[in-house]
């Protein structure tokens, strides 16, 4: 079946074509899909989208002017289609529903431990010959009250290393999982309940018109002085300028970032060459109790290879006529 990639990146392009073994013909393009890429998508039909990818309905209905019945997205997040539209004009969409939760909450960690320990200024330091210790004081991790907003596949993962580490752990979520009470000793809560007693707070919720900005300046005037936060899930479950100002006053002690609300267009490239023209992502920038990584939480071997098989085999499944049981739809 023909299909063209969009968003194709260098990390991933071999995985695609291993994946594939030569059974789709596949189009493999740097560009993102937006209003004036989707001519790219003549002759195809199926198309492959990324998380920046543009999958409105003005997209999707030219989409199907050219043909394309079918979207396989390389991600499990699925808020970037329309899928209103797509049921509406008969536009398949099958996702990654799980590639590797254990990727996401390993980088969760990974920022917490850096945070907490000035992991980056201290290697800074020392490769300038600088190796005092002054204002590189962290804290221990055990004993501390974690708090872990959803706990799906990836926040059971966090809850589980998390208590390796002899933290105290609070969960929200709109389904209790025992096996984390039992196991694990989580005590579930309210959302403003676990602000305000935790002293790290993960997000790994979804986001919908629910989640969208979660964590506000509501919820961040409840937290304890100098919290430690970290989003690792989805961009727009934050309001990014309340956490400026929680930053500035000294609410929020450190913010670990991996998902911004306004990547479209700035992640997953390069800008080395070009003024920055979002003014809130400089300015938090300027932080040095802040940790930015541009959505790579997910980049690992294990990760790339099951989302690359779990796309190939979709498409296998949209070509035979069968359900492959990614498939989602607007209800």
């Amino acid at each position: 079946m023909k299909t063209t990639v969009f968003s194709t990146h260098k990390f991933e392009e071999s995985y695609l074509i291993s994946a594939n073994d030569g059974k789709h013909e596949l189009r493999l393009l740097e560009e993102r899909l937006s209003e004036h890429t989707v001519p790219l998508a003549k002759g195809s039909e199926a198309i492959s989208l990324f998380t920046g990818d543009d999958a409105s309905a003005n997209v999707l209905e030219k989409l199907a002017a050219f043909g394309v019945k079918y979207i396989a997205l390389r991600s499990a997040g699925y808020n970037h289609v329309d899928m209103e539209k797509a049921d509406e004009i008969n536009i398949k969409v099958a996702r990654v529903p799980a590639y590797s939760p254990y990727a996401i909450a390993e980088h969760t960690v990974a920022l917490i431990l850096a945070l907490n320990r000035k992991l980056i200024r201290a290697n800074n330091r020392v490769r300038e010959q600088n190796f005092s210790l002054n204002g590189l004081t962290g804290f221990d991790l055990n004993g501390k009250t974690v708090g872990v907003l959803g706990t799906g596949k990836i926040g059971a993962v966090l809850v589980k290393i998390l208590h390796g580490f002899g933290c105290k752990i609070l969960a929200y979520d709109v389904n209790k999982d025992e096996d984390l009470v039992e196991k694990f000793g989580a005590s579930y809560t309210d959302c403003k309940t676990l602000c305000s007693e935790s002293d790290i707070i993960s997000l790994h919720v979804p986001l919908t018109t629910d989640t969208k900005h979660l964590i506000d300046a509501e919820q961040i005037g409840v937290m304890k002085k100098g919290v430690m936060l970290i989003n690792t899930s989805r961009g727009g479950l934050v309001d990014t300028k309340a956490v400026i100002h929680g930053l500035k006053t000294g609410k929020v002690g450190y913010f670990g970032m991996d998902v911004y609300e306004e990547e479209e267009g700035l992640f997953f490239e390069d800008h080395s060459d070009e003024i920055l023209q979002d003014d809130v992502i400089a300015r938090l920038m300027t932080f040095n109790n802040v940790l930015i990584t541009s959505h790579q939480a997910f980049l690992t071997d294990t990760a790339l290879t099951n989302i690359a098989e779990t796309t190939i085999h979709n498409l296998d499944c949209f070509e035979k006529q069968i359900d492959s049981g990614n498939e989602v739809a607007s209800k």
